[in-house]
C-alpha cells in the first residue's frame, strides 16, 4: 500500500517545534498499518526537518542557540542577500540538518524511541506556513 499526504502547518516562529502529533494526524492509514515506512519531506529552502528529544523544551531553545551562533544572520560574507538577512543563513541551516526524514512505522504507530519526536526546524523570522509531503508505504 501506497499513499500520500500534504500537511500545511500553521505559521510558527523561528525556532525549532514538535510537530509530531500533526504529522500523525494527517496520515490516517498509518493505524492500519502493520509495518512500513513513513517518508516526511518539506518542500522549502529555508526550513527544515530533524527528529531528536521531545520531552525538555530546553533541548529545543539550545538547538535554536546553536545554529545561530554557528551560522549568524547578516554574516558579511554571504552574497545572496536580497531576501533578507535571515535568508542565507536559514538556506545554509535547512541543508545541514535536511529536507526529510524516513521513519518506521509497526503495529498502525510511528515506531520512534521513547524520547523522539519530529521538529520543523523554521530558520526565519517570517517563514510563513510550510507544506509536508507525507508518503507511507507499507502493509
Amino acid at each position: 500500500m501506497w499513499t500520500q499526504h500534504e500537511l500545511a502547518l500553521r505559521p510558527m516562529r523561528r525556532g525549532f517545534h514538535l510537530i509530531t502529533r500533526e504529522v500523525v494526524a494527517a496520515v490516517p492509514e498509518l493505524a492500519g498499518t502493520g509495518v512500513g515506512l513513513l517518508h516526511v519531506f518539506i518542500r522549502h529552502t529555508s526550513a527544515s526537518l530533524t527528529l531528536n528529544e521531545n520531552a525538555s523544551p530546553d533541548v529545543r531553545r539550545d538547538f535554536e542557540r546553536y545554529f545561530n551562533h554557528a551560522v549568524p544572520d547578516g554574516w558579511s560574507e554571504y552574497e545572496h542577500t536580497q531576501e533578507g538577512p535571515d535568508d542565507m543563513a536559514a538556506h545554509i541551516k535547512a541543508s545541514v540538518l535536511g529536507p526529510s526524514l524516513t521513519l518506521p512505522v509497526r503495529a498502525g504507530r510511528l515506531a520512534l524511541g521513547t524520547w523522539q519526536g519530529i521538529y520543523l526546524c523554521e530558520h526565519r523570522d517570517q517563514g510563513g506556513a510550510r507544506k509536508l509531503l507525507l508518503t507511507l508505504q507499507g502493509e
